[in-house]
């Protein structure tokens, strides 16, 4: 685009927590998108290894690691500097996303971020329940927390690629495919309009779908653990136990499975890690895949926006979870780290624009189980194109930090409006303003189902009365 769109104007402090990989690519769009002050611009991070990009910007950096004992000292003063309103864009890592955003709404500033994040140790506790170290135990911390201060000034919870992006993209899906089966509906206004659609459609589930093809030009050396982005975010939620939202349609549930007595009961967890636990999945490029059961957020809130209830039962919920093939380094890292009792390798590496060869991320929203069988639709993102008009970042970055400034344009646009997941925000408003960063935006109907092909030289344990249960979608 030759003209890149102002969207608003941000007439207080910008705080920018995390300088990582998504802090990096978020930058430049920041200043692409907004106007400011760039005297009341601040970028928070324990690492000052690309301190020059704000340096030659003249913006302040702070070298600190927010804990639990120092983040209010640091953050109260740098959001109420001068006037206007902040907004903490907070995209870091080990800082608890809830803490922040509370502190945000009560001296009124706003707040994205891209994960449900804890304080350090958290994923790594061994004394602590299973069940306690989910992203369902979370979330709930997170609707405990809106539920406590309902309305307020706007806090956007969960908004990357996924969660974040995918929430929308279900969204268009779900009304393309209803108009492809020649469904009368009017677009639902609500969230229970929205989930009596899903239910009229017959969808049985969805498959957060991903492929990422992006590979370098030097091959992964041994003891390195190599990705796309954030190592330490793919390591902390690897080793979560695999989470997936728990549909209505499900017969048969693994033997390490644990349904939850508490809050929304939209989802279980198996007694394995997320990364080590494989599942049948679809993209356009590759076809059939494997990918991996990884906890995510958005299995859990787009499994429970999208619950019909009756008498406070669900009487509808689709399956959901992540189907997650990444790059083919981090496929050999995660073997490598879980080869050696799951601990991960001493040094980690990310791999940027300039070391990547070739290769796309391919991240979208498969819903499956209707008359049509199953309809990919998302983001086909090159490095190539991701080169051509963002610097910074790869394709998955890209991917990342434009959901980013999509939740910042909207929170601006409704800084009112509490605390809010993705699932909960305008789609069409938040695509608006992402699209020019996604590359080629397909929709693509397949009739793969997780068993065709099975079972013909070796005997298989399936469901053969229905293709897509999730026995029959789970690697045993």
């Amino acid at each position: 685009m030759a003209d890149w769109p102002v969207y608003a104007k941000i007439d207080g402090p910008i705080v920018l927590v995390g300088f990582g990989s998504i802090g990096k690519g978020v930058l430049p769009l920041i200043e692409r998108h907004f106007t400011y002050d760039k005297s009341k611009f601040v970028v928070i991070d324990p690492s000052d290894k690309d301190r020059h990009l704000l340096d030659e910007r003249g913006i302040r950096f702070i070298k600190e690691a927010l804990v639990r004992d120092n983040y209010r000292q640091i953050m109260e003063p740098l959001l109420k500097a001068g006037p206007g309103r902040g907004f903490c864009v907070n995209v870091s890592v080990d800082v608890d996303s809830i803490a922040m955003m509370e502190l945000c709404r009560e001296i009124g500033a706003l707040y994205v971020d891209t994960v449900i994040e804890p304080w350090k140790g958290f994923y790594f506790d061994e004394k602590m329940p299973t069940a306690q170290r989910t992203n369902y135990a979370l979330r709930e911390l997170l609707l405990a927390a809106r539920n406590r201060k309902p309305g307020g000034p706007t806090a956007v919870s969960c908004c990357g690629a996924n969660p974040g992006m995918v929430s929308w993209f279900v969204k268009q899906a779900l009304l393309n495919l209803s108009s492809d089966l020649g469904l009368e509906f009017e677009e639902p206004k609500t969230r229970e309009e929205w989930a009596r659609l899903m239910m009229q459609a017959g969808v049985k589930g969805i498959h957060i779908a991903e492929r990422d093809t992006q590979r370098s030009k030097n091959p992964k050396p041994m003891n390195v653990f190599v990705n796309t982005w954030s190592v330490d975010g793919f390591v902390s939620e690897g080793l979560q136990p695999a989470e997936l939202g728990w549909g209505t349609h499900e017969k048969w549930m693994p033997p390490n499975g644990h349904t939850y007595e508490k809050g929304t009961q939209a989802a279980i967890f198996l007694m394995q890690p997320g990364a080590n636990t494989r599942v049948r999945s679809w993209c356009p490029t590759p076809g059939a895949q494997y990918g991996f059961l990884v906890t995510h957020n958005e299995a859990i809130s787009i499994a429970d926006f999208f619950t019909v209830r009756d008498g406070g039962k669900a009487a509808y919920r689709p399956t959901v979870h992540y189907a997650y093939h990444p790059p083919n380094d981090a496929v050999l890292s995660l073997h490598e780290m879980f080869g050696n009792g799951g601990h991960a390798q001493p040094v980690w590496h990310i791999l940027d624009e300039t070391e990547i060869v070739d290769g796309t991320d391919e991240l979208g929203v498969l819903l499956y189980g209707h008359k049509l069988n199953a309809y990919w639709y998302g983001s086909q993102l090159s490095i190539e194109e991701t080169r051509a008009i963002a610097p910074y970042q790869n394709a998955t970055g890209l991917q990342v930090t434009s959901a980013v400034l999509a939740g910042m344009v909207w929170a601006l646009e409704n800084p009112n409006a509490g605390i809010v997941e993705a699932d909960e925000v305008d789609f069409r408003r938040c695509l608006q303003v992402q699209l020019p960063y996604l590359g080629p935006v397909v929709g693509v109907y397949t009739d793969w189902t997780p068993v065709t092909g099975r079972g013909a030289l070796f005997p298989e344990d399936m469901d053969p009365s229905d293709a897509w249960q999730f026995k029959n979608v789970l690697v045993r």
